[in-house]
């Protein structure tokens, strides 16, 4: 059976936009080829038409989850990042949201390769908070903020998603928000 032009390209993004959601959602180790193929719609045989590996398709996921998020992120306000960055909605819907975030510690113990990406996505996320940073400060200086500000978020986001009370993950959330807008130098909210 002949298909269409572009039907190989289409079928293999379908399978990135599968993965990059499961990943996130159930995490790297706990996804499985034929279930991932399963939830695309197709046969767990024909995953290799597409991809070298598991590892392959990890790396191209992983890209793309990153790149979707920045493309959400662009021209955003310190203040706004933080608030939409901590809140519930984003807590509770891992598969839509930071692949940092759901990912992070996975990510640690992959192919050089899929490091590699991480880093380069990561430089990227980093960027766009610098940018957005009031510029008083040197850009060396304004990094650095950054990498904290975004640590300080990124942790408060897992342990939101970690603990079984929703009160306190609410808390947690809250408290992350604060702090963030603390190290931010943001004013106080009267």
């Amino acid at each position: 059976m002949r298909f269409a032009k572009g039907h190989k390209e289409q079928t293999k993004q379908r399978i990135i936009e599968t993965a990059a959601t499961k990943f996130r959602r159930d995490g790297v180790a706990a996804t499985g080829i034929a279930g991932l193929m399963a939830e695309a719609g197709l046969t767990h045989g024909g995953f290799y038409a597409h991809f070298s590996s598991k590892e392959d398709l990890v790396s191209q996921a992983l890209a793309a989850a990153l790149d979707q998020n920045a493309a959400r992120r662009t021209h955003e306000s310190v203040e706004a990042l933080i608030r939409r960055y901590l809140c519930p909605a984003h807590r509770d819907t891992p598969e839509q949201g930071c692949a940092t975030a759901a990912l992070v510690s996975e990510i640690a113990r992959h192919e050089p390769e899929t490091r590699a990406t991480f880093t380069a996505r990561l430089r990227t996320q980093l960027a766009q908070i610098t940018s957005a940073l009031p510029p008083e400060t040197d850009e060396a200086a304004r990094e650095r903020l950054a990498i904290g500000l975004f640590g300080v978020m990124l942790g408060c986001l897992q342990m939101a998603r970690a603990v079984n009370d929703p009160a306190f993950s609410d808390k947690i959330l809250e408290s992350g928000v604060e702090a963030a807008r603390k190290l931010a130098g943001l004013p106080e909210k009267q």
